[in-house]
């Protein structure tokens, strides 16, 4: 790569503009990279804050890009990185640089070419699709590819080295009765709560959980249906269209939209909700799920994103097919029918997740997986 400075014509290597700045005091050599290449908040962005959290003590970490991070972890701008790797104490040092977006496989490759340590790159594909062929090439690039979940993975070709699957923090998401449904007594008398939780729209599902649980609704007037998520002005129609069917259905006051709420609020609601629903017509990973579980709730999921790969039906929650309203009506109703299955079904969900789905553990994977590929020759 080569630039030009104002005032010099004379072309200018990547490697020389990075020996010319100012170092700042840094810490020991790195062992891992991160890229933080999204100044907005998103899900992977979720999942990266999360996993660091839980390795920073256990893995000297570096991040690439300061977006959301607390003050207290080390970030870096591209320049600033790459003066860094080319620092005395790094050079017999192996870094793993750990992408979840393609620029963040740019930024690596191109660290490669400046850096005096050796950097092994890899990257997580979450995406349930066919890649670009941009992406495609990007992947051949690096030193290793993995996913989280089999829908992903079957995307790819040649197939991930290994599926490691997202986590949630338990000890948040937690059965706790205790005032549970303090964020929606004042707002309904209904006895029983059966929720879907995220943003209102088709793709997740909404439309099937009202038309699925409207004869439910006739029939069981102490329960109703919430959906806790952001309504955005251009879904707000659908809302509307879903409202009226509930007017004419007579059951309008057992559908309520509570709107978005706020984060600290979430295992509150949890816990106030007697099923969980996840209905998605599609699904990036679906994390909603694992919180209900956590929470020691019953979960109806479509088989959508990891939720095949996490549930397993009828031991730790049910599983229906995507768009099936019948199906969807019969598991509600045999759980609205039978609290001791809800009960079953619940503790099993909480010990599954204890098992196999906690951030430690997606933490701890990862490292495994870190420590493998920067000893490999």
């Amino acid at each position: 790569m080569q630039t030009e400075t104002l005032g010099d014509p004379r072309p200018v290597s990547l490697p020389e503009i990075v020996n010319h700045m100012t170092l700042r005091p840094h810490s020991s050599p790195p062992e891992l990279i991160l890229g933080n290449a999204n100044r907005r908040f998103s899900g992977v962005t979720s999942t990266m804050l999360q996993v660091l959290a839980a390795q920073r003590n256990q893995i000297s970490t570096l991040v690439l890009g300061e977006y959301h991070l607390p003050q207290e972890i080390e970030a870096y701008q591209f320049l600033a990185l790459a003066r860094r790797l080319r620092q005395a104490d790094v050079e017999s040092t192996v870094v793993v640089f750990h992408a979840r977006r393609n620029i963040e496989i740019i930024q690596a490759l191109l660290l490669k070419q400046v850096a005096k340590c050796q950097i092994k790159i890899l990257f997580t594909s979450t995406a349930q699709r066919h890649h670009t062929a941009f992406t495609r090439w990007l992947m051949t690039q690096v030193d290793s590819v993995i996913s989280t979940c089999s829908a992903a993975a079957s995307y790819l070709k040649p197939p991930p080295e290994t599926l490691i699957p997202h986590g949630i923090d338990a000890d948040r998401y937690r059965p706790d009765a205790s005032d549970s449904l303090s964020d929606l007594i004042h707002l309904s008398g209904a006895e029983y709560h059966i929720g879907l939780f995220g943003r209102v729209r088709p793709q997740k599902g909404v439309d099937i959980l009202v038309k699925a649980s409207i004869p439910l609704l006739q029939a069981n007037p102490n329960w109703e249906v919430v959906f806790i998520g952001q309504i955005k002005t251009t879904d707000q129609s659908f809302v509307d269209q879903l409202k009226t069917l509930a007017a004419k259905a007579g059951v309008e006051a057992q559908i309520r939209f509570l709107g978005e709420q706020p984060f600290n609020a979430l295992p509150s609601l949890f816990n106030a909700m007697t099923i969980v629903t996840a209905l998605s017509r599609n699904e990036g990973y679906g994390l909603t799920v694992l919180e209900a579980m956590s929470s020691g709730k019953p979960v109806v999921a479509s088989r959508a994103g990891a939720w095949p790969d996490i549930i397993e039906h009828d031991h730790n929650g049910c599983l229906v097919d995507v768009e099936d309203i019948e199906a969807t009506r019969s598991a509600l109703e045999r759980l609205i029918q039978n609290p001791n299955t809800r009960e079953r079904l619940g503790n099993a969900a909480r010990q599954h997740v204890l098992a196999r789905y906690t951030i430690q553990s997606e933490a701890e994977a990862l490292l495994s997986h870190y420590r493998r590929l920067a000893a490999r020759h």
